[in-house]
């Protein structure tokens, strides 16, 4: 657990305290150092802008063995398998790097949003509990029960308690619909400035906040006696979840500069001199195989060709069976921007670093209509999801080819037509191409889809030979620095096991 402001965040703001601090008529002022940095002059904006960019990062490498697991991404056969990802016999220390980067930021976003309330900024404070929210839910699907009521509050709380997984999701609504009150109200010029998600645009934070209470509640859908009218209610009432183009991301001023690069593409694209920036992963065959079974045209905008062809790996196969990192189908112009055509990349480097896109939020209201928790056309509804998918992965014609590949008949992954009129049926159908969609995009969201509604086929999991089970874990364990530092608490929580200790949500 992050207990105080951490050295990232005291380099990220001290730049800012510098540069503010020559436009200071108090400068010369002897009782006071305007070039350190103190609780006095670490604004909550201050703090807010660097979490939003940390939120957008978070999930990036932090995320990445998702993307193997479910079947997007592969190792090449350049360097040796990781023994314990491939064969899913994670340890306390597998998960650990993940929960403390994302309790730095959830930090981070505390200070922000308790600095904000005493100054009576309430609409600051609401972004900080939205985006909060976020991280909060996704802990929660990945490990359980966590630290909440207690975390942040170490001088009365050293050693914080884990709150009951699903009391957490009641607490999380509960502050989501604090922070849509905030957000309905007038916000200062202080936060548009502040805000490199949406410049300050409270009805896009709004439907943010929607979308996430649509999320918390669908990832509810198998849980006995779970009734979401009131969350529905709510969602509705205050203006929708994100709609067409809607896009939730982050951009402080991405440029191809060293350190200064969009962090999907500094990870997955090139350095600033053209040099691919991941040399031992590339394009999973599980994923290449359905794309190209019908014929997707979002296959080449998710991965490149080489050669003409989609040279793509099978996760958990040994070294001598892979194509190598040169023969690997890299990651695709959909994922880190638009090629120049002779290799090189200009517009990935500083691309926004997406946090949420709005086709996410389109496949939850699909889900959601289709259940019967909406009131809409659930065919409608998914082409919706399905064409913004198209047009934010930047397919040519986008609009006619999300209609041609919509309207296929022999698309089985894709045509309405095949959805079936049961809700079991028409659920996992969208699914599934949500599933398609998140293609490097959101692995968690597929991870969290597969457990609740064990919906795709067979294929994704590893081939190694030395795998513990055939399906993947249920969850996290909790993470090694917990027992080391905060013993009493996790140990209250008992033996985990990752493949029979199952979240409140899985069926």
């Amino acid at each position: 657990m992050k207990r105080f402001i951490n050295r990232h965040l005291i380099a990220g703001v001290s730049m800012a305290v510098l540069v503010f601090a020559g436009c200071s008529k108090d400068y010369l002022d002897i009782n006071s150092d305007p070039n350190r940095v103190t609780d006095d002059n670490v604004t909550p904006e201050l703090i807010f802008t660097q979490a939003e960019q940390a939120v957008g990062a978070l999930p990036v490498n932090g995320y990445a063995f998702l993307q193997n697991w479910m079947g997007y991404f592969s190792p090449n056969g350049d360097f040796a398998p990781n023994q314990t990802e491939q064969t899913y016999k994670i340890d306390f220390g597998f998960g650990d790097p993940l929960w403390q980067a994302s309790y730095n930021v959830l930090f981070d976003l505390h200070q922000s949003k308790t600095k904000a309330l005493t100054e009576g900024n309430t609409v600051l404070a609401a972004a900080n509990m939205i985006l909060s929210a976020k991280i909060f839910q996704e802990l929660v699907d990945l490990y359980g029960n966590i630290p909440y009521s207690q975390a942040f509050q170490s001088e009365t709380y050293s050693t914080p308690s884990y709150d009951d997984a699903q009391s957490v999701y009641t607490a999380l609504l509960a502050s989501l619909d604090s922070a849509v009150n905030y957000m309905g109200t007038a916000g200062p010029s202080s936060f548009s400035k502040a805000d490199i998600i949406a410049s300050g645009d409270q009805s896009k934070w709004i439907h943010f906040a929607n979308t996430l209470r649509l999320r918390i509640a669908i990832r509810q859908s198998q849980v006995s006696g779970f009734n979401p009218a009131d969350v529905i209610s709510k969602i509705e009432n205050t203006g929708g979840v994100l709609s067409d183009g809607e896009n939730i991301a982050e951009n402080p001023g991405y440029l191809n500069d060293v350190n200064k690069q969009s962090p999907f593409f500094a990870s997955f694209g090139y350095d600033p001199t053209g040099i691919k920036a991941n040399t031992s992963t590339g394009a999973n065959n599980y994923i290449v195989s359905i794309l190209s079974s019908s014929a997707d045209p979002r296959l080449e905008r998710f991965f490149q060709s080489v050669n003409g062809n989609f040279n793509a790996n099978i996760y958990g196969d040994q070294p001598g069976l892979l194509y190598n990192g040169a023969s690997t189908s890299y990651f695709g112009p959909g994922l880190i921007g638009n090629p120049n055509g002779d290799g090189t990349y200009t517009l990935g480097a500083s691309q926004s670093q997406w946090i949420y896109p709005a086709f996410e939020a389109l496949f939850l209201k699909a889900e959601a209509i289709a259940r019967g928790w909406m009131a809409g056309d659930p065919k409608a509804a998914y082409e919706d999801a399905v064409t913004q998918s198209f047009i934010w992965l930047g397919v040519t014609d986008a609009q006619a080819a999300a209609e041609a590949y919509l309207s296929d008949p022999d698309n089985t992954n894709g045509n309405w037509d095949y959805a079936g009129s049961s809700v079991t049926d028409r659920v996992n159908f969208i699914a599934f191409q949500k599933y398609i969609a998140n293609t490097g995009v959101d692995p968690l969201e597929s991870y969290s889809d597969q457990r609740r509604l064990n919906f795709l086929p067979d294929g994704y999991i590893s081939t190694n030979p030395s795998r513990v089970a055939n399906t993947l874990p249920l969850r996290l364990l909790y993470p090694q620095s917990e027992y080391t530092t905060n013993s009493a608490s996790v140990n209250a929580e008992g033996t985990i096991d990752a493949y029979s200790s199952k979240l409140f949500w899985e069926p």
